[in-house]
């Protein structure tokens, strides 16, 4: 575990910026220790990784956090188009080193603008950002958190949570149990209501990232005790007809 101060001299980020990150829900430390620390281990370093390539991506805060939450968040391919943008600010870099080594050997001997060109750059972050906005799941949770203040996101998120956690009291009966099926119809009847329709498949995706080893399935686990995201996911798998 790394405390707030440490993992911005690892990373750079301000430990303002982290406190900030934390309240707005795009960053929460794993646990908080009992004087009230924040600690961080590495689930939450991987996300910070995330959020800092999509900050490249000059993408909000907010957007951020709500394509991370996502169902259909694929961190490969946010990955593959870091790498691209990098690659293309690469370029634009060598081709002014360039301009400026030969503006000091030569002097100026023709007026040549083509370097500073960042359009190519700015076409590209802008497809990048409309691949992660136009699915209709993203439109209806921003129509739906449109008016909601910290407080109010915060009490979803925490209620939420509650329904997660409670999974972790019935893993003595097992995943198609009453109980377990009930708490998963819950569950997507609450993720409905507060963020977008949620369809079985979009559920089953869920459950999928729940159990998936990230800052979630630690959560959850810290929530509703050891196996709680795992048996979380068993019991969408049944609801969802996919065990």
């Amino acid at each position: 575990m790394m405390t707030v101060h440490e993992v911005s001299e690892l990373t750079g980020v301000s430990v303002r910026a982290l406190h900030h990150y934390d309240q707005i829900g795009l960053l929460r430390p794993t646990r908080v220790s009992e004087a009230g620390y924040r600690l961080y281990g590495s689930e939450a370093l991987e996300r910070l990784q995330v959020i800092l390539l999509f900050r490249e991506l000059e993408f909000p805060l907010k957007e951020i956090r709500r394509i991370l939450d996502s169902p259909d968040f694929e961190r490969g391919r946010a990955l593959e188009q870091q790498i691209a943008l990098l690659e293309m600010k690469k370029e634009h870099l060598e081709n002014l080193i360039d301009l400026a080594r030969g503006i000091k050997m030569i002097g100026v001997k023709r007026l040549d603008f083509t370097a500073f060109d960042t359009r190519k750059i700015d076409e590209y972050a802008r497809q990048a950002k409309e691949s992660w906005g136009h699915t209709p799941e993203f439109h209806e949770y921003e129509e739906k958190a449109k008016g909601r203040t910290k407080e109010m996101e915060r009490q979803i998120s925490v209620e939420l949570m509650g329904i997660l956690a409670a999974f972790g009291g019935m893993q003595g009966e097992g995943p198609a149990c009453a109980a377990a099926q009930g708490q998963v119809q819950k569950l997507q009847d609450f993720i409905t209501e507060h963020f977008y329709a949620c369809s079985d498949e979009i559920l089953a995706q869920l459950g999928q990232m729940y159990a998936g080893g990230g800052s979630m399935t630690v959560n959850i686990d810290n929530a509703g005790g050891e196996g709680t995201a795992e048996f979380a996911s068993e019991a969408i798998k049944v609801y969802c007809g996919k065990s």
